[in-house]
């Protein structure tokens, strides 16, 4: 099981720390793209002019961060920008799964999966499992409904992977590919329901998508939704407070910010270890996203998932490395799926 995995199907890969075209900007960043980037992925304010306070803080005209925000949305580098919401906090529930796409019918699998509303995210890898996907719906029992579809659709088993536990979530990436400095500012400790209203369900649904990128995008949102800016604004920080928020702020495509290698590592660790393993891992400066997921025996026996990104596949196999190092004996077998195309990224939608 530990064999490189570069190799599993050469005659369909990208070259090696070569993003796909479509994943990357039209143009090069310049250094107050990076500056952008690099500042709004957590803790934008919740104020009457935000977008204006910001730029005050980095020495730029609320015009000009507005503008510049526009076109790193419409040129891909970011793939949203607004709240990211915890679904299970809001009585919903995710799960990441995955497909065994044949190589002659995989655009069209992935334009059937992809046409899913509860498809969030989904992703090329190098495996035989070679498409994955996080489903995210408003009740639990969607997901079932959801992995029906798929294989009705598709003619092919969904193997899902429930996550048993969180260990951490929130890299912030740097342009540039270099390692991160500090983390996001995240408020999902825990995963229990929190209750809303339908007016929170109102505003979930109306941010979901992004910010309106205006001078006040809140007092926009209030008028759309016949509610006082300050309600929006205080709502708002509400679901920060408990978690139904995870951050408002960027999503970087980190393809285009220079990440070109993006390694979901897999580990089948032992059971009695696994938890406090698991948050070490979590807590290492290169790992964006570290989960305990179950085991799809005997196709697939990895239990500790952790997604480890980096300028180069070299750099992401030396994380990789130093993770299976501290997992010592406990480790009994590992592989490393590279992600060779982002196939949908849009969140999720309820």
């Amino acid at each position: 099981m530990n064999a490189p995995l570069s190799h599993a199907m050469p005659h369909a890969m990208p070259a090696a720390d070569t993003p796909p075209a479509a994943d990357v900007p039209d143009a090069a960043l310049d250094a107050l793209d990076s500056l952008i980037i690099d500042t709004l992925q957590g803790g934008f304010p919740l104020l009457p002019r935000p977008y204006a306070a910001v730029a005050d803080s980095i020495g730029l005209t609320e015009a000009v961060l507005l503008k510049r925000l526009q076109r790193l949305l419409a040129g891909r580098v970011l793939t949203r920008f607004g709240p990211m919401y915890q679904i299970e906090r809001m009585g919903g529930a995710f799960v990441l799964a995955a497909l065994a796409v044949p190589e002659a019918r995989f655009d069209a699998v992935a334009a059937q999966v992809n046409a899913l509303p509860a498809v969030a995210h989904n992703y090329r890898r190098e495996h035989r499992f070679n498409m994955w996907f996080v489903l995210a719906t408003a009740t639990p029992g969607g997901i079932a409904d959801a992995i029906i579809d798929i294989e009705t659709a598709t003619g092919l088993r969904v193997y899902d992977f429930p996550k048993l536990r969180e260990y951490y979530v929130g890299m912030r990436f740097t342009v540039g590919g270099q390692a991160p400095v500090g983390t996001l500012p995240d408020s999902s400790e825990g995963n229990h329901e929190v209750e809303l209203d339908e007016r929170d369900r109102q505003l979930i649904r109306a941010t979901q998508g992004g910010l309106p990128l205006l001078a006040q995008p809140y007092r926009h949102l209030g008028d759309a939704l016949a509610m006082p800016e300050d309600e929006v604004c205080r709502r708002l920080g509400r679901m920060l407070q408990n978690g139904v928020i995870r951050r408002i702020g960027a999503v970087p495509n980190h393809y285009a910010i220079g990440y070109a290698a993006n390694g979901m590592a897999v580990f089948d660790v032992d059971d009695a270890q696994i938890d406090a393993l698991g948050e070490r891992i979590g807590g290492l400066p290169y790992v964006s996203h570290c989960y305990r997921r179950l085991r799809r025996l005997p196709q697939w026996p990895y239990s500790l998932f952790a997604m480890c990104h980096g300028s180069s596949r070299d750099e992401v196999m030396q994380q990789v490395s130093a993770i299976r190092q501290l997992l010592g004996a406990a480790c009994r077998g590992h592989e490393v799926l590279f992600s060779t195309r982002m196939l949908k990224k849009s969140g999720l939608r309820i």
